[in-house]
C-alpha cells in the first residue's frame, strides 16, 4: 500500500470528517508499550563533537535542525534524509527534530527538540497522516530519546518560544533546512549563520575511530553489490543498465539504509556521460560497462566506488590500453597521498600519468608538459574532472570547507577521500580516432590518510586488468543469488 500520509502544509489531506462516536471509540482500548533502550555507542563521539562546535563559538547559540519531510505529489513524499550536520552532532534521524545549544560559563548546554509519541487520549495518532503513530509507526519518547542520544529532548512543540527567546546578533543557524527555523530567527548577517556551516564542514574534515567504521561498514557493502551486479551481468547477450543499478540497489536497501547517490551505470558510450543516471541503455557483449556506486549505510555515511569491465569478460587491446593509463594514474595518486601533501599534488600526479597515455595514444595535440600548464589544461578535454573529493556522511563532503583547508590545503591524517581518475573520449569527438569514439573507463577507490600514508579501504575490489577479468569470471561462475 502507498503511504496515504500527508507530506507537509501544500499537500492534500483526504481525511474522513470522522464523527463523534467513532473517535470516542478510537481512543479507547490501547494497550501502552514501552522499549528497551540502551545509550548507543557512538553518543560519546556526538558529544565530543558538539563540544568542538561549542568550543568555535562561544557565547552564542546555535541552531541545527535536521529538515523536514518534502512532498513528492499530492499526499507522498520523498524518503526522508536528515541532514548531515545535524546527524553529526547528535545521531538523530527523524524529521523536525533541531538541536539547540545555548551558552553557559563554561561552554553550551545541549537541547534537542522532537516530536514525541502520539498520545491516545488525543485524536492525533489515528487523524494526522503526517505525525499519527497508526500512519507512520511508533516513535520514541522524550525519555527513550533521551537515553538512546544522552542527549537533553524536549517536546518540538517547545521549540518556538525557545526561538523567539534567541538574540538576532548571538544566535547563529544552519539555515535551508527547515524554513519554520529559518523564519523564525531573524538573520542579524548572512556571513554569520554562513561561519557556522563553513566550520560544521572543517570539523568534520577528519574522520574519528568510530565514522571509520561506518565508512568501512558501507565500503564492504558496497563490494558485495559489486559482486552481486557482476553475478548478474550476462557476457553474451544486452540487459538493461537498470537491472544492475536494481541488484546493486537491492543490496543497499538490504546491508544498509539505501544508495548514497544516484547509481550511475553506463554501458559503452554512456559511461563517458560523467553523470548519467538514466540508465535507461543496455549493456553490449564487446563494449565497456562503467559502475559508479555506493551503499549508504545504517548511519548514513557512504561509499563511493567505481570499476569499469569488460561485458564480455576479455577487455579487448584497445581498450586494455586505455584502462591500463587509468589505472597507472590512479595508482599514481594514490602513492602521492601523506599527511602534508598538498590536495593539488595530488591531482597532479594523477593528471600527469592520465596526459602522458593521451599522448602515447597520439590524441594530446601538443607536448604533456604544454598540455599540463595550467593557463592551458588541454588534457582536460579528456578527463574532464579532478581526481576526487572528500567522503563521509555525503558522498561530496565537507563541500563548504574554505579552499585553503580542502582544494587549496593540505591532507591530514583522518582524511577519507575519493581517487578517481577517468578518461572519456566522447563519440562525436573528431579529435580522436574513431576506435576511440564512446570508449570511457574511471576507476575509483576510497582512501584514508594514515599518519604514513593511506590505505585502500575497497581493495576488496580489483584493479588491474588482469585482476578485473579474473574476478568478473570468478563471480560469473558462482551464478547470482539474493543476498
Amino acid at each position: 500500500m502507498a503511504s496515504a500520509g500527508q507530506a507537509s502544509a501544500g499537500s492534500q489531506s483526504h481525511d474522513p470528517d470522522f464523527p463523534e462516536r467513532f473517535r470516542a471509540f478510537m481512543r479507547t482500548g490501547w494497550r501502552d508499550t514501552t522499549l528497551d533502550v540502551a545509550p548507543r555507542v557512538e553518543a560519546p563521539d556526538h558529544a565530543k563533537r558538539r563540544a568542538e562546535l561549542s568550543a568555535a563559538f562561544p557565547g552564542e547559540t546555535l541552531v541545527i535542525p535536521a529538515g523536514v519531510e518534502r512532498v513528492r505529489s499530492n499526499d507522498t513524499n520523498h524518503p526522508f534524509r536528515p541532514g548531515t550536520e545535524h546527524v553529526w552532532l547528535t545521531g538523530e534521524h527523524d524529521p523536525e527534530a533541531v538541536l539547540v545549544m545555548r551558552p553557559t560559563g563554561g561552554g553550551h548546554d545541549a537541547t534537542l527538540y522532537v516530536r514525541p509519541r502520539s498520545p491516545r487520549d488525543t485524536d492525533e495518532f489515528f487523524t494526522d497522516r503526517n505525525h499519527g503513530e497508526l500512519w507512520i509507526g511508533r516513535r520514541h519518547t522524550l525519555a527513550e530519546k533521551a537515553t538512546e542520544l544522552q542527549l537533553h529532548t524536549a517536546h518540538l512543540d517547545e521549540l518556538a518560544e525557545a526561538l523567539d527567546d534567541s538574540a538576532p546578533g548571538r544566535t547563529r543557524v544552519l539555515r535551508g533546512f527547515d524554513p519554520s527555523v529559518d523564519g523564525r530567527v531573524r538573520a542579524a548577517a548572512p556571513e554569520r549563520d554562513q561561519e557556522l556551516t563553513r566550520t560544521l564542514s572543517e570539523l568534520r574534515l577528519v574522520k574519528d575511530a568510530w565514522e571509520l567504521e561506518q565508512l568501512q561498514d558501507a565500503i564492504d557493502a558496497t563490494v558485495r553489490g559489486f559482486e552481486d551486479a557482476a553475478r548478474a551481468l550476462p557476457a553474451d547477450r544486452p540487459v538493461s543498465e537498470r537491472l544492475v543499478e536494481g541488484v546493486f540497489g537491492l543490496r543497499a536497501r538490504h546491508d544498509g539504509n539505501d544508495v548514497g547517490y544516484g547509481s550511475i551505470v553506463g554501458g559503452g558510450a554512456h559511461a563517458a556521460i560523467l553523470h548519467w543516471t538514466h540508465n535507461d541503455g543496455h549493456t553490449r557483449p564487446g563494449d565497456l560497462l562503467l559502475m559508479d556506486m555506493g551503499v549508504e549505510n545504517r548511519n548514513l555515511y557512504t561509499a563511493d566506488v567505481t570499476r569499469t569491465v569488460p561485458v564480455s569478460g576479455t577487455f579487448t587491446p584497445l581498450q586494455r590500453e586505455v584502462y591500463e593509463i587509468v589505472h597507472r594514474a590512479q595508482q599514481a595518486g594514490i602513492d602521492t597521498i601523506r599527511p602534508g601533501v598538498a590536495f593539488d599534488d595530488v591531482h597532479q600526479a594523477c593528471m600527469r600519468v592520465l596526459a602522458e597515455g593521451l599522448a602515447g595514444l597520439g590524441v594530446l595535440p601538443v607536448s604533456v608538459d604544454e598540455a599540463m600548464d595550467k593557463e592551458a589544461i588541454l588534457y582536460r578535454r579528456w578527463t574532464l574532472h579532478g581526481f576526487g573529493h572528500m567522503l563521509g556522511l555525503d558522498v561530496h563532503d565537507c563541500a563548504h570547507a574554505r579552499k585553503e583547508r580542502y582544494r587549496e590545503g593540505h591532507l591530514e591524517a583522518g582524511y577519507v577521500l575519493t581517487v578517481e581518475p577517468g578518461l572519456y573520449f566522447q563519440p562525436e569527438d573528431e579529435l580522436v580516432p574513431a576506435e576511440l569514439h564512446g570508449l570511457a573507463v574511471r576507476i575509483e577507490d576510497d582512501i584514508l590518510v594514515t599518519p604514513t600514508g593511506a590505505r585502500n579501504l575497497s581493495d576488496g575490489l580489483p584493479r588491474s586488468a588482469d585482476d578485473v577479468e579474473s574476478w568478473l569470471a570468478a563471480r560469473r561462475s558462482e551464478g547470482y543469488h539474493l543476498p
